[in-house]
């Protein structure tokens, strides 16, 4: 069966990018990361990370406080009967 010039280009491709001698190594960072959420300094792990991870809560806490209110205001207007016209 033969493949089409397409189809060998894009297997080409594919098996390019599968190759693991083309990764670059990354540094292991894990045991700075455990220092850092292992440290007693008083603040939540949720909130250890810094500014990113305490906007990141915040945004999501607020979200959810206005998801919440959404949903209860909804609830109430459809719980009550239409007026006539």
């Amino acid at each position: 069966m033969r493949l089409s010039r397409g189809a060998r280009a894009l297997r080409q491709i594919s098996q390019r990018t599968i190759s693991t001698a083309s990764r670059r190594q990354l540094e292991n960072k894990v045991s700075e990361n455990q220092k850092l959420f292992q440290a007693d300094n008083g603040l939540p792990v949720h909130l250890k990370g810094g500014a990113k991870d305490s906007l990141l809560y915040r945004t999501t806490a607020g979200l959810t406080l206005f998801g919440t209110m959404y949903t209860v205001y909804y609830l109430l207007v459809s719980s009550m009967p239409k007026k006539p016209n």
